[in-house]
């Protein structure tokens, strides 16, 4: 199984078996081209040697592409598990719209968001809201921030308080600056924390919009 592995670019644990096995370390794709075809054909080699689909080690090693930053990789992969039928937790969700957000590919996170919302409806985290309008932060796009910030609103989902300042500031983008201080005022803390004389202190804060 090892040498297999490395014959096809994956670095693989050494358990004998790593979809049943907690404690297996992860495979990872690194000198493959970047190519579909060669991609998803050493995938598929590499997962005909097992008798179980490979979920463990395949989440294992988004992981580490993340920690790598290996963005196009995370949407090979994941992709290539899509292909398989295998349904993906939230957190692989979240995973692969960042990847999609730095490799600025807007459009295929937004397909992927649709199929997260209509899955999942009243079960998205509040994570995945907030990585949404985190990109399009990112790119630019204040109307796009804004028709989450209102599915977010209409499920009862609080944004964080980054999230908010990015809801905030898209609003004022579009010259609503009234809502955007009904939003900072409403999901921001009235503390704060400041580092004074060495100490962390809590402090009231005065201005929401100068945040």
């Amino acid at each position: 199984m090892a040498e297999l592995g490395f014959h096809l670019g994956f670095r693989l644990a050494p358990s004998p078996s790593i979809a049943t096995c907690s404690s297996a370390t992860t495979f990872m794709v690194s000198k493959l081209p970047n190519d579909k075809e060669v991609i998803y054909g050493a995938l598929d080699r590499w997962t005909a040697w097992e008798t179980e689909f490979p979920v463990i080690a395949a989440a294992k090693a988004l992981e580490i592409l993340r920690r790598r930053n290996q963005w196009l990789r995370i949407i090979q992969v994941t992709k290539w598990l899509l292909s398989k039928g295998q349904v993906l937790t939230l957190g692989t969700y979240d995973t692969l719209l960042l990847a999609f957000n730095m490799e600025g590919r807007i459009d295929e996170a937004e397909s992927i968001w649709n199929i997260v919302i209509q899955t999942h409806t009243r079960s998205v985290s509040k994570r995945l809201f907030s990585r949404m309008i985190s990109m399009y932060d990112h790119h630019h796009l204040p109307e796009k921030i804004l028709e989450v910030f209102a599915d977010m609103e209409e499920l009862g989902v609080n944004p964080d308080e980054d999230t908010a300042r990015r809801i905030g500031r898209a609003f004022a983008k579009l010259g609503q600056v009234d809502k955007q201080k009904l939003v900072l005022e409403k999901y921001l803390s009235k503390w704060k924390y400041i580092h004074f004389n060495g100490e962390r202190v809590r402090v009231q804060r005065t201005h929401h919009l100068v945040e």
